[in-house]
């Protein structure tokens, strides 16, 4: 029976350093410090009107990711994780938010092909398009790096880009970015910690 309860303890110790017992006060994403100021060059959202990060997002906390509609795995899986995030909000407290999905492909995700893929994970998700070389100057205001690679044997070609998530602040800051594997769990913790720092 001893023996038993040695064994027992250690998984119980585990078992709560993996998520079983209470959640720790660190946030998941990397705080930056001193946060990236975001560009204000106007991109294009999918009704053709001009957008800028900077300037037009007027929530307390607008989520903002790089990626394109042809991209093969990751950009989908980070959609997946925005757009169930934004589920995980009381109603008063959505309204205090907002994600963007910048395309880093305005070749083939124009206004109307940005405006179908964002809807097909949340139809509130804002997308935006606009001229490379605009999109390239709005991601490197956040570190995002943007390369059109080769043209693949199929004709088509990839997109080189960043895959984080950055929280964008009222103050047009960028005080915080998540790797593309966080959870929605994860993620949803940590702007509720943004939100309440308002």
């Amino acid at each position: 029976m001893r023996a038993r309860a040695l064994v027992v303890a250690p998984l119980l110790a585990l078992l709560a350093s993996c998520g079983g017992g209470a959640q720790s006060s660190e946030p998941t994403g990397t705080v930056l410090d001193p946060p990236f100021e975001v560009s204000s060059t106007p991109l294009v959202d999918t009704d053709g009107a001009a957008f800028s990060l900077a300037d037009d997002t007027d929530k307390d906390l607008t989520l903002v990711f790089f990626g394109y509609s042809n991209c093969p795995d990751i950009c989908g899986q980070v959609m997946a994780t925005l757009a169930g995030t934004l589920t995980r909000f009381e109603p008063e407290e959505r309204e205090r938010l907002d994600v963007v999905f910048v395309t880093t492909d305005p070749a083939r995700d124009d206004e109307a092909a940005t405006e179908a893929y964002v809807s097909a994970f949340d139809p509130t998700i804002i997308g935006l398009t606009g001229d490379l070389d605009d999109i390239v100057e709005v991601g490197e205001s956040l570190a995002v790096g943007i390369d059109k690679g080769d043209k693949l044997p199929s004709g088509g070609y990839d997109v080189t880009h960043g895959t984080r998530v950055y929280a964008v602040d009222a103050a047009d800051e960028a005080p915080m970015m998540w790797d593309h594997d966080v959870s929605q769990a994860q993620l949803a913790r940590d702007v509720q910690t943004l939100l309440d720092e308002g």
